[in-house]
């Protein structure tokens, strides 16, 4: 493939995949919010997430399969074909129905669309180590590029899903949703320039399990990474906000809504441009892959230090006070541009590590990794905030991050086919 050919396939690729992410961080806060204020409790919260990311681990592990079988193509289509899908299924939602009909409907619902946005994140993650040039670490750069700009995009997602809340309400949020994604995704489809794998009829299963130590390992200490997020960042600080900013009436709780959404909107955007920027943050064209395989241990002790810091000082003050509250905003956007610089580092080292033979099943594996990550992050978020507040969140945050620097420290010095990387 040309060069030019080469950058027009991951422009569709990235603008796919930015419409996907627009609606997949909507939708979350969409659902987040209405529940809540329905009523439901931090864990019952967390149930309507719960399938989204077992349907994340289960994709993730037959998604790199599936798209060495058919293509990396069909596998971005079907992704966003399912998302649409779901949307219109979660508008179908009666008031009327009990708790636990609401919970276990919105439970499949989610799980479809967990399983849309992992063949999306991985046919887009797998097409970048495909298409990226390999002069100046392209493909740094590129993946760079690609996963950053999908976390501001998401991150506007979050703001724009707390505004159709209150501004139009759930129903005709996730409609119009559904309406502008199928639009974008009938205009991928007949606008995708050739050049992606069209897929191999003999690919096996079984190749999906990698026998690379530092895919594994790097697998491993994504799923703690991503856990040490999804900790706080799916129950607790959205609940612990609402409680600091809602008085409980109607103009309260739209207020409150555009608070929250405002944050974590804010803090999704400052994640993705770090991510963006990691390149050139971390100096990443006058480094060798090695150099920015052993500094990856070193950014992620230096996040420990975040959560610890913030769930002592919440432990210590008890209940809210402005002054707390301040503090763990600063704390978390903090937490914010470090998560960044390690989850860039990780998405470079997946493409690093894995051979263009074997991307789509090495990066689906990892892939894999981080949905279950993010599963064990979003039970504990509901668990532990109901147990223990926003500190114990915050202290599971920091045990999972230690857990993840001892995971990226088994890092060897070889790359996917036994050589130096």
């Amino acid at each position: 493939m040309t060069q030019r050919a080469g950058l027009a396939a991951y422009i569709a690729v990235t603008a796919a995949y930015w419409a996907f992410m627009l609606t997949d961080g909507a939708l979350r806060m969409l659902v987040l919010l209405h529940f809540h204020t329905l009523g439901f409790s931090p864990i019952q919260l967390a149930y309507l997430f719960v399938l989204y990311e077992i349907a994340g681990v289960i994709t993730n592990l037959s998604a790199g399969w599936i798209a060495a079988r058919f293509g990396l193509a069909s596998t971005l289509y079907a992704g966003l074909g399912l998302q649409v899908a779901a949307l219109l299924a979660l508008a179908l939602l009666d008031p009327a129905w009990s708790v636990t009909a609401s919970v276990i409907f919105v439970m499949c619902i989610q799980g479809v669309s967990g399983v849309a946005k992992d063949l999306a994140k991985m046919s887009s993650k797998s097409a970048v180590k495909l298409l990226a040039p390999s002069e100046d670490n392209g493909l740094f750069r590129w993946v760079a590029l690609l996963t950053g700009s999908k976390n501001a995009v998401k991150g506007l997602g979050f703001l724009l899903g707390a505004l159709l809340l209150g501004l139009a309400g759930f129903v005709p949020a996730v409609l119009g949703m559904a309406v502008v994604l199928g639009i974008i995704g009938i205009a991928a489809l007949l606008r995708m320039p050739p050049g992606l794998p069209q897929g191999r009829k003999d690919a096996k299963f079984q190749e999906v399990f990698s026998k690379n130590s530092n895919i594994n390992w790097l697998s491993l200490a994504r799923m703690f990474l991503f856990g040490a997020r999804d900790v706080w960042f799916v129950v607790g600080i959205p609940i612990y906000f609402y409680a600091v900013l809602s008085d409980g009436t109607t103009d309260g709780n739209r207020t409150a809504f555009f608070l929250i959404g405002t944050f974590m909107a804010l803090w999704v955007i400052l994640y993705g441009a770090v991510q963006a920027s990691a390149p050139r943050l971390l100096r990443a064209k006058d480094r060798s892959a090695n150099d920015l395989a052993a500094s990856a241990r070193t950014w992620v002790g230096t996040l420990f230090f975040a959560p610890a810091i913030l769930a002592t000082a919440a432990a210590l003050v008890g209940a809210p006070t402005p002054a707390l509250t301040t503090l763990i905003i600063a704390g978390l956007l903090l937490f914010g541009g470090l998560f960044a610089l390690n989850s860039a580092l990780h998405s470079y080292l997946i493409l690093a590590f894995t051979s263009a033979e074997r991307v789509t099943m090495d990066v689906g594996f990892y892939y894999m990794a981080n949905a279950a990550g993010r599963l064990i992050g979003t039970l504990m978020s509901g668990l532990s905030y109901q147990i223990g507040g926003l500190p114990l969140c915050l202290a599971c945050a920091a045990a999972m991050i230690a857990l993840s620097w001892l995971s990226i420290g088994k890092l060897s010095r070889t790359d996917a086919s036994g050589g130096s990387i």
